[in-house]
């Protein structure tokens, strides 16, 4: 059942993770085995990201043909795996390791780019935070 189909009754809902300005979101910069499940995903964050898979951070990889995405997150009560699988093409865009690191933080309009199969280089983006004038005289 989906939002706009037939059969939805009114005390259905949708769960969706809501990604916030304020996540802390890690990309791991290696491609993953896709194969791997939950447990798996848990132990390269553990491993190779150094990062615990309980803290709430929703991590992010990607396969080694570049078609497909999964995210992992824990919010409080289980885990939320989920996948894009692009029906053409590969994505474009994959964020390099910050000083030759195995993982990268990404802001949420950066994440959403890049799930959007874009490039959050060549996107024109106003500043995360703009500095306003003291119209005080101070």
């Amino acid at each position: 059942m989906g939002p706009n189909r037939p059969g939805l009754g009114l005390s259905e809902t949708w769960v969706m993770i809501q990604i916030t300005p304020q996540m802390r979101i890690l990309v791991a910069v290696e491609p993953q085995d896709f194969r791997k499940g939950i447990d798996g995903l848990c132990r390269v964050c553990r491993e190779a990201l150094k990062s615990d898979p309980f803290s709430g951070t929703l991590f992010v990889f990607r396969n080694k043909r570049a078609t497909s995405i999964k995210a992992l997150c824990y919010d409080g009560q289980g885990f939320w795996h989920c996948q894009k699988r692009l029906s053409q093409g590969r994505f474009r865009w994959w964020p390099e390791g910050e000083d030759r690191g195995t993982s990268r933080s990404l802001l949420a309009h950066e994440l959403q780019i890049l799930i959007w199969n874009g490039c959050s280089s060549s996107q024109k983006i106003a500043p995360m935070w703009k500095k306003l004038n003291d119209s005080t005289g101070h």
